[in-house]
């Protein structure tokens, strides 16, 4: 795990990576069908004859593993953290079974609360990149997070 790291510890700029995340043909009908059932993302025919041309993830899907990854990877260690919002979430191009995931996240603002000083908010901008370097997903993370151990 990685050491904990605080509100006062991060710099508007700082970058972590993520990943990688390959999704499989069978995760991502799993998924879809508890979660997404729509004929792109369960059924390889019908995804077949459709606009993308074959089976893709789910967006939920991509967007639950990253969140997974962030877990596991725990960039700021064991520090008690709480999501607060997504900004401006965007899937850009389709991810298909085998793919591979890169995920970059990115320190874009740091806000200490004015009425509890204690703790503040973190923003963060989530880029979710293919094996071709092309943008899969990207997202704004908005997390409270305690400025200091103390």
């Amino acid at each position: 795990m990685q050491p904990s790291l605080y509100l006062n510890d991060l710099e508007i700029g700082q970058r972590w990576a993520g990943g990688p995340i390959t999704l499989t043909e069978a995760e991502i009908i799993r998924f879809a069908e508890e979660f997404d059932p729509q004929p792109m993302h369960v059924d390889k025919e019908a995804a077949a004859a459709g606009r993308f041309g074959g089976l893709i993830a789910s967006g939920w899907h991509v967007a639950s593993r990253v969140m997974r990854d962030f877990v596991d990877t725990a960039p700021f260690g064991d520090t008690p953290m709480l999501g607060l919002k997504v900004d401006d979430l965007q899937w850009r191009t389709a991810v298909r079974p085998g793919d591979v995931l890169s995920i970059t996240r990115e320190v874009v603002d740091i806000a200490v609360s004015r009425s509890k000083p204690d703790r503040g908010v973190l923003t963060m901008r989530m880029t979710v990149t293919n094996q071709d370097g092309a943008v899969a997903m990207t997202f704004l993370n908005l997390i409270q997070m305690p400025v200091s151990a103390g």
